[in-house]
């Protein structure tokens, strides 16, 4: 038993050192490309599946597009995090790796680095967040899509009357789901990671307003255009491939609050995180 263990793991620890021309890890584009095929097979029969089933329909498209942002994510980790542990730093040469640097350094979260320090190579493709991801975006998606039903029928748009009813819909979606879905997507995540009461009161602590601020800064245009021209049936993916590179920014974001906490001292009787 022991020796299959080893195995795996030098078969695991090989896998992941692979990248394609040096740069982008095998295993995340192997996982992003069949995330990609499930979404266009999604796409391609969306209204039909959406006749028949649309709970499931979106549940199954929120998970899907949970799990891209995700694998973004970890890709950009991965991508950074090697270029860093090259001799002599990030050079002239690595475009992406600068870009994500200065990406790193522009978010309005953190005086840090997102990455956290380490010896050993870069991290491994994490299956056990991109599927946390996906249950989230599972389970929230009849949350989300009865919040638009509701909001549809509360501030109806017209032909003659579509922007006042919009910006309607954008005031009651920022004031009141985008609070509510903030501390849902930190508690939910921090419990799933495996932390208890105090773990997501610090969570929340440190990342709840900053993330409420950014979140002010980009969605009420994104939630405008949604309300104002889209269907009720596409509002819901509308969002969430938007929000592909908005929950990237969550998962690194909670990926280095938790690396942080981790690499601090802890008593023996409390795990942050």
């Amino acid at each position: 038993m022991v020796f299959f263990e080893v195995e795996r793991r030098k078969l695991m620890r090989s896998v992941n050192s692979k990248y394609i021309y040096g740069r982008v890890p095998l295993v995340h584009t192997i996982i992003f490309l069949i995330e990609m095929a499930i979404l266009s097979r999604l796409a391609a029969k969306f209204n039909s599946y959406y006749n028949d089933r649309p709970i499931l329909t979106m549940m199954i498209t929120n998970a899907v597009l949970g799990g891209v942002a995700d694998t973004v994510a970890q890709s950009i980790t991965a991508i950074r995090l090697a270029a860093l542990r090259k001799p002599g730093g990030i050079n002239k040469d690595d475009t992406m790796a600068i870009e994500i640097h200065e990406l790193d350094k522009s978010n309005p979260l953190l005086d840090r680095d997102l990455i956290p320090d380490s010896k050993a190579l870069p991290p491994p493709f994490d299956f056990e967040r991109l599927t946390r991801f996906m249950a989230y975006g599972f389970g929230m998606a009849p949350v989300q899509f009865t919040w638009f039903k509701f909001l549809s029928k509360a501030f109806p748009t017209t032909k003659t009357s579509g922007l006042g009813p919009a910006l309607k819909m954008v005031a009651m979606d920022q004031l009141i789901f985008a609070p509510f879905g903030i501390a849902c997507f930190f508690t939910i995540m921090t419990i799933a990671e495996g932390g208890g009461r105090r773990a997501v009161t610090h969570k929340l602590r440190d990342m709840y307003i900053p993330t409420l601020k950014a979140n002010f800064m980009v969605w009420p245009l994104v939630q405008i255009i949604n309300f104002r021209l889209m269907p009720i049936q596409f509002q819901l993916p509308f969002v969430s491939s938007v929000g592909i590179a908005w929950t990237a920014y969550l998962s690194l974001s909670n990926a280095a609050e938790e690396g942080e906490a981790r690499s601090a001292p802890q008593s023996p009787n409390i795990r942050l995180l």
